[in-house]
């Protein structure tokens, strides 16, 4: 195929219709409706309330609260660690003498 024939094919015809370019427009932030069941846990249920706030975040707002819930959840497994609980067993209990 010859330059002049490749060029011919990329000039629009005349008079052709384009539609003009125009500035990314995102569609307006909706919700997603996913159910959010309460655990029990404050910490996680405050956690679970705050994903509501992306259901008017555009896309790019989401990382933020996302990130947010992640350090709560992250936070309140850390204090579970840090709980004292029940004492741990002393080791395996001598066997009875026969």
């Amino acid at each position: 195929m010859s330059e002049s024939a490749s060029e011919e094919e990329a000039v629009p015809e005349a008079g052709a219709e384009h539609a003009p370019v125009t500035a990314y427009d995102p569609a307006a932030p909706a919700p997603l409706n996913v159910p959010r069941t309460p655990t029990g846990n404050a910490e996680v249920d405050a956690g679970l309330e705050r994903l509501a706030d992306t259901d008017h975040l555009a896309t790019d707002g989401h990382l933020e609260v996302y990130e947010d819930v992640h350090r709560g959840l992250r936070d309140a497994l850390t204090a579970l660690d840090a709980r004292p609980g029940p004492p741990a067993p002393a080791g395996r209990p001598a066997a009875a003498p026969r």
